[in-house]
């Protein structure tokens, strides 16, 4: 089992940035893709983006591009949401997410994933 621990949600403006954590533990030798996924009211659950821990391979749904990355920190077992320009779509909970499939590109859909963390509410107020 693999547990997935998030943190660094919070209210921002927008424009601002923010920084997501996730801290993974357990058998985090079997990980071998790890994602960010958001969720919106009423809406559901998608893709933003994921990590190759292997290669660094990254992925990015369109929406975020250029404005999100994701990096991960091996030794730590963690993986990085940095997001800037923050705009109010942006709203959301955002859920870790990880899997002992190798993606090629590393974009997972929700139902392939194993593990799933708890979600962190990030909220972008205009």
């Amino acid at each position: 089992q693999v547990q997935l621990v998030e943190s660094g949600g919070g209210l921002v403006q927008a424009g601002d940035s923010l920084r997501l954590s996730c801290a993974a533990s357990g058998r985090t030798f079997s990980i071998y893709t790890m994602a960010w996924f958001r969720q919106a009211p009423g809406k559901e659950r998608e893709f933003v983006t994921g990590i190759s821990r292997r290669s660094g391979r990254t992925s990015y749904a369109d929406s975020v591009k250029g404005r999100f990355t994701i990096s991960t920190d091996n030794a730590k077992n963690t993986v990085y949401l940095q997001m800037n320009s923050l705009k109010p779509e942006d709203t959301a909970v955002y859920y870790c997410a990880a899997d002992s499939r190798v993606y090629v590109p590393p974009s997972p859909s929700a139902s392939d994933i194993d593990y799933w963390g708890k979600g962190t509410l990030v909220t972008v107020s205009s």
